[in-house]
Parts: C-alpha cells; structure tokens; sequence
C-alpha cells in the first residue's frame, strides 16, 4: 500500500525541531509520496533542501501563493518562470485566489492566476489550485482559460456538490484533506456522490489537522485518518482508497 499526500508544507518552520523524523514516521506507514507546493521565493531553497533530504519521496512545484501576491508580484512572477525553466518541477503551485485575508488585491491575484496557468500550459504541467472564498472569481478564470491543456488539482476542497462538479469540468481533481473528518466541513455529506476516480489525498501539513488532532500541527502521517474517513464514506478498504488515489496522484503529476 503507497499512499500519496498531493499537498503538504514540509519545509515549513513548523517542522524545524523534527521534521526528518517526522517524515519518516509517515514513510514507515505507507505515505511514500509528497508533492511541494511552493509559496514564493523565500521559500525556493527550503523546498531545495527538503528534495536533497528525500530525493526517492518529495516532489516539488513552483508558483506563486495569492497571499503572496504584492506590489512585487511581477518580480515574484519572473522567479518562478526562471526556477520553471532551470529544472524539472511536477506542477505549477499553489496557484489561485485568497479573498479570506485581502481582497483589496482582488485583480493583480487575478493577474498573477492566470500568468502561472499560462507557465503550466506551456510546459504541459498541471495546476494546483488554492481557492479561498473565491470560488466565483476562480471558476471566472478558470471558464476563460479552459481548454485541453488545463488540468490539475483543487486543492483544500471545502465547496458545495455543485461547486466540485463545476471544478471537475475543468479538469481538476479534488485535493481531500483534514477537511472531511470536520463536523462541520460539509464535504463528507456529498463525497460518495463523487466518483474516487477524482480524488486526491492531501495533508495541507501543518495546517488543516483532521480529527482528532485539529487545531495541532497536522503531521504527515496524519493523512493516514483522510483515508480512514473515505474508507469508511466509500464503504471500501484503506487499501483501496490509497491504491485508487495515488493511481490518480499518477495521472496528474506524471510520476
């Protein structure tokens, strides 16, 4: 049984004091396989020195994250088509829209959005979507850009039924994380009306811990309760879940 985390932080601070073993520990329970969002270029060397640490385990992206969009979004933007062009990257990510912490930044996220799709679509690369109380704004993109070329992942997927079957005909596979294990997350009400076939795992890692560790750093292994949770909304096995979802992980990222 391999299973695939399709989003998770490892080089983040949170992970300074253990995050070896912490990795580790996930890898001695089946979670083989991590794929690094980037979050700007502060951030580039860190995702460096955590691929030279796991060469065989950690997968990484490039892009720039919508919080992370500034006043110097254009020279963020430049850094990541020169990383892009330097070396092999699996996807470009996190990409999108955050209207949650600043939507006085509405157009040039917009702007930057659409910049990274066109990065991904020329270098036949996925996109890994962070959306967060935009989902309007982000299908708005989203219907402008569709064509052939346009695929990749929905990451952190919190919306309605309605909202994960516009963003699978884009497509978009849905990123599953703690989110499902949530009382009040919504998701797990309609999940088994969409097929497995379309589903990712993620962690999100440190962020987004499921049951029962919310509100604590979410460690890597934890995914290991995301597939519990589907197991049992699916009525099928935990190997079944990781099986059927890393088969996916495979089809977007192309490893």
């Amino acid at each position: 049984m391999i299973i695939t985390d399709t989003h998770t932080h490892l080089y983040s601070d949170s992970f300074d004091e253990d995050r070896k073993e912490a990795i580790q520990e996930a890898i001695n329970n089946h979670v083989e396989r991590f794929f690094i969002p980037a979050i700007d270029s502060e951030t580039t060397q860190s995702m460096y020195d955590l691929e030279k640490a796991f060469p065989e385990n950690v997968f990484l992206m490039m892009g720039l994250h919508p919080t992370h969009v500034k006043e110097n979004f254009e020279e963020e933007l430049k850094h990541v088509a020169e990383e892009l062009n330097k070396r092999k990257f699996y996807a470009v990510g996190e990409i999108g829209i955050d209207l949650y912490w600043d939507k006085s930044t509405l157009e040039i996220q917009k702007q930057a959005f659409r910049k990274q799709i066109q990065f991904a679509k020329d270098r036949g690369l996925p996109i890994v979507i962070h959306c967060r109380e935009a989902f309007d704004e982000i299908f708005e993109v989203l219907e402008s850009e569709k064509d052939d070329k346009l695929f990749g992942i929905f990451h952190c997927f919190t919306g309605t039924h309605e909202q994960a079957l516009k963003a699978l005909s884009y497509n978009m596979k849905l990123g599953i994380g703690g989110v499902v294990t949530f009382k009040n997350g919504g998701i797990d009400k309609f999940m088994n009306q969409i097929s497995l076939e379309e589903i990712v795992l993620e962690t999100d890692s440190p962020y987004l811990a499921p049951k029962p560790y919310r509100g604590k750093r979410n460690d890597p292994v934890y995914i290991l309760k995301v597939v519990e949770k589907l197991a049992d909304l699916y009525n099928i096995s935990v190997e079944e879940v990781a099986e059927v979802t890393t088969k996916n992980s495979k089809e977007v990222f192309g490893i």
